[in-house]
């Protein structure tokens, strides 16, 4: 299959075309390297490919034959590299599959390399010293994202149709929004973090995907979904397939908007406007939408202090872990500014403030959830910026200490936080883009605790009324489709 072809296909196109006999697994894989192989040395999305070690069954799942990808964090892939996007843990070899890893393999996926993070997951943009900065195929200057940058790059490029992902703060949704895909972070309890974790970050990341089309992710997650052995909790399973939700009339729904963000940060006029062309294409659909004030139990500050101290003793015993498993220091020469400074600062947050930070999560979980008795959805720009030129984040990195860090990144991503507190699914939704940049404009949108089910109707319907897969970034149409 020529990668021309290939890239018009989304993946449950892709997985048919398998079942059917006119394409086999093997031919997919080969035209997925030959897509990396053309586009990954203008974006530096991919750090690492592999010869594929599963033979699907042709039409075992909507998902088999497929290639795929996974994040160089928070999917162990027996006897592959997992590096966490860090020198402190360059060369790591996972010892075994966690319980995602199985569930992809599962569905038939054939994973054949992993894409790029930032270190430890620990910033909305992706420029790691250790493999270099990935860049926007809409426009090679720009920011893809992060931390699942490197996924969201080469979704939108053409290499993979979907690509694993995690989300602890906007880390699925931010690159969503600035690649122009769909992007969906389930409710907590969703997918199982064994068998190493329990929950990650206090319960605030979760795993899940990007994709060019509302289907692939709606198929991925019903197969990846429910509860493994020894998990602490877990979310109601769906009533029906998430597939069946994706093609089902949302109905009428009353739509709560958020135009600013939490915080005092200004929407900027692109994303604005973007808001405003959403919320009349959700009226002219027939749902009810307004605007809401909706409150986080807690005042700013005190809301990204306790965020502050959750991530940076998570990270604490990372590193400390790292370290002591590969004998490196943690300084300088192992870690970047940023994690080095969360570091210190998760090294001086006591047990007493930890359990307090704890009981703040549960304040902004009880806080949102009264909302959702009100509103079927609530609508926020998922940025409310467009993606930043590269090197931004990476330079105010340099002088702050481990809250300010925190502070800046949630100033820059003040809209995605909260529901990973609360545990609630939320999606970014590419609806348009900046008339003057032509850079795209993702759009969230949450629902209640365990109701993806609402989101992927909602989604469903907005892909027909308005679609956004007909548009290539620069760097898929220069290199992908002449091939």
């Amino acid at each position: 299959m020529r990668v021309a072809e290939y890239v018009d296909y989304d993946a449950v196109g892709l997985a048919e075309l398998v079942a059917e006999g006119e394409v086999t697994a093997a031919e997919l894989q080969a035209a997925a390297l030959d897509a990396t192989q053309a586009v990954d040395p203008q974006i530096n999305a991919v750090v690492e490919t592999w010869p594929a070690d599963d033979e699907p069954e042709p039409g075992s799942t909507p998902l088999a034959g497929v290639p795929f990808l996974i994040k160089d964090i928070g999917a162990s892939m027996a006897g592959r590299r997992m590096e966490l996007g860090s020198r402190l843990a360059a060369g790591n070899v996972a010892r075994a599959d966690s319980f995602l890893m199985l569930r992809l393999r599962r569905a038939g996926l054939v994973t054949f390399g992993r894409t790029a993070t930032s270190e430890m997951a620990y910033s909305i943009t992706t420029e790691p010293v250790l493999y270099g900065a990935t860049r926007n195929p809409w426009n090679l200057e720009r920011s893809a994202g992060g931390s699942s940058g490197g996924a969201g790059a080469a979704v939108a490029a053409g290499v993979v149709p979907l690509a694993h992902c995690t989300d602890a703060a906007g880390s699925l949704r931010v690159p969503a929004a600035y690649n122009g895909l769909f992007g969906l972070k389930p409710t907590r309890g969703r997918v199982s973090m064994g068998p190493d974790f329990d929950e990650l970050f206090s319960g605030l990341a979760v795993p899940g995907s990007v994709s060019r089309t509302v289907r692939d992710s709606a198929a991925l997650l019903d197969q990846i979904r429910g509860p493994e052995p020894g998990d602490p909790y877990f979310a109601q399973q769906p009533s029906r397939p998430y597939t069946e939700e994706a093609t089902r009339h949302p109905g009428r729904l009353r739509i709560g908007v958020l135009t600013q963000a939490w915080g005092g940060r200004r929407t900027t006029a692109p994303v604005a406007d973007a808001l405003s062309r959403t919320a009349g294409l959700l009226e002219s659909l027939g749902h009810r939408v307004e605007e809401a004030e909706v409150g986080l139990g807690a005042g700013w500050e005190e809301y990204v202090l306790a965020n502050a101290r959750l991530f940076t003793a998570n990270l604490a015993a990372t590193v400390d872990e790292l370290a002591a498993a590969f004998g490196r220091p943690i300084d300088s020469s192992t870690l970047e500014p940023a994690t080095l400074a969360g570091y210190q600062y998760g090294q001086r947050v006591s047990g007493a403030q930890f359990v307090a930070a704890l009981t703040m999560r549960n304040r902004v979980s009880r806080s949102l959830a009264r909302y959702f008795d009100t509103y079927d959805i609530l609508l926020t720009p998922t940025v409310p910026e467009l993606p930043p030129p590269l090197g931004a984040y990476t330079e105010s990195a340099q002088t702050l200490d481990g809250l300010g860090w925190i502070d800046t990144v949630f100033d820059h991503a003040p809209f995605t936080m909260p529901f990973n507190m609360a545990g609630t699914p939320a999606m970014s939704v590419p609806l348009t883009a900046d008339a003057e940049t032509g850079l795209p404009i993702g759009m969230q949108f949450a629902a209640g605790y365990g109701l993806e089910s609402r989101l992927f109707r909602l989604a469903g319907q907005l892909e027909q009324a308005s679609p956004w897969s007909g548009r290539v970034p620069t760097v898929w149409a220069g290199n992908c489709t002449d091939r």
